[in-house]
């Protein structure tokens, strides 16, 4: 230690504090070793704060970054899915429109095949009519020899009269056929236009069918985050989404008939079955969301803190929260909505509020300097409850944050983290 003390010497020169009082003198001797610990641990700690601050500005300022472009990302997405479901909603009017147009069309090239085989049993009525009469009239022309010197003043009129009938029969004929042409090229044209609308409709129902499976692409990434967020905090997503809907169950309205396809169930089958599927994944998003506003996701510390201690084991005992340290006075804010259960002193916890939260949650805030809220008052999220404090078992002013489940205490930074997969 001495030849230390002189190597050291040079650069810190032995020092004497003296403290004098009255009647005597008293004096400390500040020897070079002495010194030089004490301007280590100065320099340690000092740089140690540097450190620590550095880390918390990276942090708060990579935090910053990372919520805006989430909230970026979420709003590209629900503006995406806006314009898939307006689309959608688009195409199945244009598919709609179509199938009345192919109806219409369908019932046209009935009509023309009923006028077409109206127009041909008359032809054939006709030239059987008109065979008859040839017959008659040959029948008759020969039978017309022997009796014609005693006939022969009728002679004239009666063959004026069949060669009349002949040509009304004639005439009969003739427009049977033509109008039997005219239905036969009514009846392609009626067909060729139902095929096209045919192809038409095909085609919709083809990218309704795509932008189905868009859809169900996107509502099923959607709810993957918010199906984690609830495993990630301890609770079983089938039992909160049973708890929602249990809340939010009311039906009512006329019923109105249902409707059948004309290419049958079958043909529909697929594309009914998605867009149920659908309606089903964005029922339990939508519930989901209900679920999640009910839930203490949010910070309760916004100002500049810094992380003392974490949920555990702690000294051998258990530690039941986190602790954020900031100035006295620092704001305090609620987690999440819910009724003020306990605002006041609580032994170690010092100044203590509790927060009854839906879904069987309970927020707890100690060591508080100051308490604005009351027993009974209802909060909203990011409401201002307290100012940070350093009451009850505390070695400096910190808050101490709680979250319990059912009365049991979890992590809150389950709660903290998993805010981040729906912001």
């Amino acid at each position: 230690m001495d030849r230390l003390n002189a190597s050291l010497e040079k650069w810190l020169p032995e020092q004497r504090l003296f403290l004098r009082s009255d009647d005597t003198t008293r004096f400390v001797r500040l020897r070079p070793l002495t010194q030089a610990v004490g301007i280590s641990g100065i320099t340690l700690v000092f740089g140690w704060t540097l450190v620590a601050s550095s880390f918390l500005v990276i942090d708060a300022v990579g935090s910053g970054q990372s919520r805006d472009q989430i909230q970026r990302s979420q709003a590209a997405f629900e503006e995406r899915l806006e314009l898939l479901q307006a689309e959608r909603d688009a195409r199945a009017a244009e598919a709609l429109a179509a199938q009345s147009r192919f109806a219409v069309a369908l019932e046209q090239v009935s009509q023309m095949q009923t006028q077409l085989l109206s127009s041909e049993e008359s032809r054939r009525e006709m030239e059987t009519g008109l065979a008859a009469v040839q017959s008659t009239l040959r029948d008759t022309l020969a039978d017309r020899d022997p009796v014609v010197a005693a006939a022969a003043p009728d002679a004239p009129d009666r063959a004026e009269e069949f060669s009349v009938a002949l040509d009304i029969l004639s005439g009969e004929l003739r427009s049977a056929a033509d109008q039997r042409v005219e239905a036969e090229h009514d009846a392609e044209t009626a067909r060729l236009t139902a095929q096209e609308l045919t192809v038409e409709r095909d085609q919709i129902l083809a990218r309704n069918d795509e932008i189905l499976s868009q859809l169900e692409s996107a509502v099923t990434v959607s709810v993957a985050p918010l199906d984690e967020v609830f495993r990630n905090v301890g609770m079983n997503p089938d039992d909160v989404l049973r708890t929602i809907r249990s809340g939010y169950s009311g039906q009512g309205g006329p019923l109105t008939p249902m409707s059948y396809s004309t290419r049958g169930n079958a043909a529909l089958s697929e594309g009914e079955t998605k867009a149920r599927q659908i309606i089903v994944t964005l029922d339990q998003m939508n519930t989901y969301r209900i679920a999640i506003e009910k839930l203490p996701l949010a910070m309760p510390v916004t100002q500049n803190f810094r992380y003392t201690s974490g949920f555990g084991r702690r000294w051998g005992r258990m530690h039941q929260g986190i602790d954020m340290a900031g100035p006295v006075g620092t704001p305090i804010h609620t987690t999440g909505d819910g009724v003020v259960t306990f605002a006041g002193r609580s032994g170690a916890y010092g100044n203590l509020i509790k927060i009854s939260h839906e879904l069987g949650t309970e927020t707890r805030y100690a060591h508080l300097n100051r308490i604005h809220v009351k027993v009974g008052d209802r909060v909203s999220q990011g409401e201002r409850i307290g100012d940070m404090g350093n009451t009850g078992r505390s070695t400096g002013p910190h808050l101490h944050y709680e979250v319990r489940m059912n009365g049991r205490a979890v992590d809150p930074m389950s709660f903290i983290k998993a805010a981040d997969n729906v912001q």
